[in-house]
């Protein structure tokens, strides 16, 4: 890693311990007792440990540490000796000696605990440091005896910390204003940002790109409320006008454009917004910071170099450092790369979808997909993105329902494309026709999801989870997105990976069941239109004929939306009332797509093992005691309302059948597959 021009420096773990320089790492009195317990340092090993099996060969960074040299090779620890002890702790459990020791400074019980180490023959030992070795050892026995020679080797040599040593003549208390003020270590963005800012050489380029970095990183806010500069978003700040790095305007906030790199990591963009504009208009965020920075630099580099491999990219948090490190990082890719940032976070606010800061409610959707703009008076405001009806709803549900099945955002590489997308996407003089193209793009996106990935087995792992690289094997040919070339795959592929219940299922992945959901409702929305949608309508009995039950209230479809607490699969038929009775299904039927359905975690916990009979006089209670699932699973519904339709001519106890999910389950791949 470069740090040119920056007090840091990178050390592996045998360097910091055991290097050249004879040093005494010395914890200040006003630091807090050791306090990490099994979470934390479980957390750390495994970690490492996940690191070494991806890669042996690669360097894993955790963190930084912060210290000011006191002299005599004496480092006074002011950030990061939670770390720092741990790993030492670590190192004792290995059994490598150590040169460079850990003291605390007028915290005689401490020293003498790490002095001991690991007999602990003191008088009065640190029950915390005591009981951290004592979790070491628990976690580092997890590591099967035949790796251990070669994850300490890994540990001691490719684990790196990155060591940012305080100048001298530095006011410690200033430092703790500007750089700790949280009382937390430094951030791995703060790192790269450091790393960005030494290659501009001109002193207005570093306030620009800092400008950038601080408005973008503000993720709960319209890029256009941070910046509201009608060079960058025009007039009405309702669109992305700027052309490059170059093109951005000086400084406007900030004329001292001759700050030090260490004064601009600590700069903010002032927010001149009222409390209650911020009120109104914040959101919560699909994506954090750094996340985003990973995204942002996979489309630069798709972008700029021909021979990118994007399936060995890594999207997750942990690698920020790891990915910038393997970038030639020079003047001109900081400006492309300020210029992405900036255009990326425009795009991200106005044409990604948001959770607005409400509850979810079966009245309510709080998924919201809206531009940011002024009117004529100079006032801002929000607006749906799409100006027609259709279109704007689908977006919203499409989005969103990639969101709710790709939480981890480590994961969204849905994201990814969108944003790719639109960044390749030529601008419309008519607007409307540039988001029928983006409308377009999400839906055959979900589509190449669906047939090409999760109906292949071999892109599948033994839990049918897709692999690590098929989105991107899939959606990516040559570096340049594919979407419209769908597989010509149908039920028998379905069966086939999923089970038809013969045989026990391997899994059937989240995606899967919102993708279903989407096209129940999306049928409803193409088939039952004005007239139509009126009960007794021939197009209403045909729907509901497709669909596989009788008719139940439109509302349902009205009010769906794809609730974040939506997460739990749940059979139908319970697992704990499988039995011999004839018709009831045996413990492999009830494993398949028929017998499955969405519902909160919250109501499956509660309702788990109830009968098919329980659950439809609960969940479809409407004395408004019970919430209500219309939020939850349109597919679940569907089963309920088939269960409804059978009990009045059934036995109790075979009001839903094998019969009946295989019945089901072929209403549901038809509507999939048409």
């Amino acid at each position: 890693m470069k740090t040119k021009g920056l007090p840091l420096k990178e050390v592996s773990i045998s360097e910091l311990f055991n290097g050249s320089l004879q040093a005494t790492y010395e914890v200040p009195i006003y630091q807090r007792n050791y306090a990490w317990e099994k979470d934390e340092i479980g957390a750390l090993i495994g970690d490492i440990y996940d690191a070494y099996r991806k890669n042996a060969n690669s360097v894993y960074y955790i963190g930084t540490l912060v210290s000011f040299n006191k002299g005599d090779n004496v480092f006074e620890i002011i950030d990061g000796q939670q770390r720092l002890t741990t790993l030492t702790l670590i190192l004792e459990a290995l059994g490598v000696s150590i040169r460079n020791r850990l003291t605390y400074r007028a915290r005689k019980k401490a020293t003498n605990t790490l002095k001991t180490l690991p007999k602990f023959e003191t008088e009065e030992p640190d029950n915390g440091i005591v009981n951290g070795f004592r979790f070491v050892k628990a976690a580092l026995n997890e590591i099967p005896s035949a790796e251990r020679d070669t994850f300490k080797r890994f540990f001691l040599n490719k684990v790196h910390i990155i060591h940012y040593q305080v100048p001298r003549d530095i006011d410690l208390n200033h430092y703790f204003e500007i750089m700790n003020s949280r009382g937390e270590q430094l951030e791995k963005h703060e790192i790269v940002k450091a790393k960005l800012l030494s290659e501009l050489t001109n002193p207005e380029d570093r306030s620009k790109f800092n400008r950038i970095w601080e408005s973008c990183s503000e993720m709960r806010l319209y890029i256009q409320q941070k910046l509201p500069d009608g060079q960058i978003f025009g007039s009405y700040l309702d669109c992305f006008s700027l052309s490059s790095f170059e093109a951005m305007p000086g400084d406007i906030v900030d004329q001292a454009s001759d700050k030090s790199i260490k004064e601009l990591l600590s700069t903010s963009v002032p927010d001149e917004k009222t409390e209650e504009d911020a009120r109104l208009d914040a959101f919560q965020p699909i994506i954090d910071f750094s996340n985003f920075l990973l995204i942002v630099l996979k489309l630069t580099r798709i972008l700029d170099e021909p021979d990118f491999v994007p399936t060995e990219f890594n999207l997750d948090d942990k690698e920020l450092l790891n990915e910038f490190d393997k970038v030639s990082i020079n003047e001109a890719f900081v400006k492309r790369f300020g210029y992405n940032l900036l255009k990326a976070k425009y795009l991200l606010d106005n044409y990604m979808i948001h959770h607005s800061n409400e509850e979810d409610r079966p009245d309510n959707n709080p998924w919201k997909l809206q531009r940011w703009q002024l009117d004529s008076r100079k006032k801002g405001y929000l607006k749906n993105l799409v100006p027609e009806d259709d279109i704007q709803i689908n977006l919203l549900h499409l989005l969103s329902m990639f969101e709710v099945s790709f939480t981890a955002r480590q994961r969204k590489n849905y994201l990814f494309y969108c944003l790719l997308y639109l960044f390749e996407l030529p601008s419309y003089s008519e607007k409307i026709r540039y988001l029928k193209w983006y409308y377009w793009f999400v839906r055959k996106l979900a589509d190449k999801y669906f047939r090409d990935v999760y109906l292949v087995a071999y892109k599948l792992n033994e839990i049918n989870t897709p692999l690590p690289g098929s989105f991107d094997d899939t959606v990516l040919q040559d570096n340049k997105l594919i979407v419209d070339n769908l597989a010509d795959t149908g039920k028998d592929d379905f069966l086939s990976v999923y089970g038809d219940g013969s045989s026990k299922s391997r899994g059937i992945p989240l995606y899967v069941f919102n993708y279903l959901d989407y096209k129940l409702w999306n049928s409803y929305a193409e088939k039952l239109r004005g007239e139509g949608a009126k009960k007794g309508s021939r197009e209403r009995k045909d729907f509901f004929s497709k669909i596989g039950c009788s008719d139940f209230d439109l509302k349902v479809f009205d009010q769906f939306y794809f609730s974040r607490t939506r997460r739990s699969l749940e059979h139908y038929y319970p697992q704990a009332n499988v039995n011999s009775m004839d018709g009831v299904p045996d413990e492999n039927q009830i494993d398949c797509l028929g017998n499955y359905a969405m519902i909160g975690s919250e109501a499956n916990s509660s309702g788990s093992n109830w009968s098919p009979k329980a659950k439809l006089d609960h969940y479809l209670d409407s004395s408004g005691k019970v919430r209500q699932v219309s939020i939850a699973s349109i597919k679940f519904i569907i089963m309920m309302q088939k269960c409804k339709d059978n009990q009045e001519s059934r036995l109790p106890g075979l009001e839903w059948t094998f019969d009946d999910i295989k019945d089901h389950q072929n209403h549901m791949l038809d509507i999939m597959f048409r």
